[in-house]
């Protein structure tokens, strides 16, 4: 490889990456996509341009299917932890999940909502760019990795206790149940 080359073509394979590592990066970018197709475009709505996936169909269910829907999205952000992704696009990409997560949690509206915002095919393309980057993680990003994910997963988890706990307030109420 030249010495200007990488530069004018940001997915060139660094020079101190094995093959083997190359080839396991390019399968966990692409087990990546797979999922993000799967959970926001797997089949085309007729007579549309949309498209549907298991994010919110799965969002349907009543309390925890949005969560649900989000738990799997992490898979994703487990993959950008593994392939060193630099911290920003870590938080990029919790962002995203934390907003379809958030919005997504209102009943009917989210779910129209997930399927135009399709978190996971935006978290997939911004692994896919951070995958060809050069630049490594430090013990410093794994550990904001780490933070960034359980939190995601905290938040979700709230998400979850929030929406059983006024499930089981409005029930007894209505059951006369004090």
């Amino acid at each position: 490889m030249r010495r200007g080359e990488r530069m004018n073509n940001p997915s060139a394979i660094p020079p101190q990456e094995s093959s083997e590592g190359t080839i396991r990066r390019q399968a966990l970018v692409e087990a990546a996509e797979l999922l993000a197709k799967v959970l926001d475009t797997t089949v085309r709505i007729p007579g549309t341009s949309l498209y549907l996936g298991l994010d919110p169909l799965i969002g349907l269910i009543p309390g925890i299917g949005d969560v649900l829907a989000n738990l799997i999205g992490t898979v994703i952000l487990g993959m950008a932890a593994r392939l060193e992704v630099p911290r920003i696009v870590i938080a990029r990409m919790s962002l995203n999940l934390l907003i379809n997560g958030v919005i997504g949690a209102i009943p009917i509206l989210g779910d129209l909502f997930s399927v135009w915002f399709r978190s996971n095919s935006r978290n997939a393309d911004l692994l896919r760019q951070a995958a060809t980057q050069t630049a490594r993680g430090t013990h410093a990003d794994w550990s904001y990795v780490v933070g960034i994910i359980g939190g995601t997963v905290v938040l979700l988890l709230s998400l979850v206790a929030f929406v059983l706990w006024v499930a089981v307030s409005l029930w007894s109420r209505f059951a006369g149940i004090q």
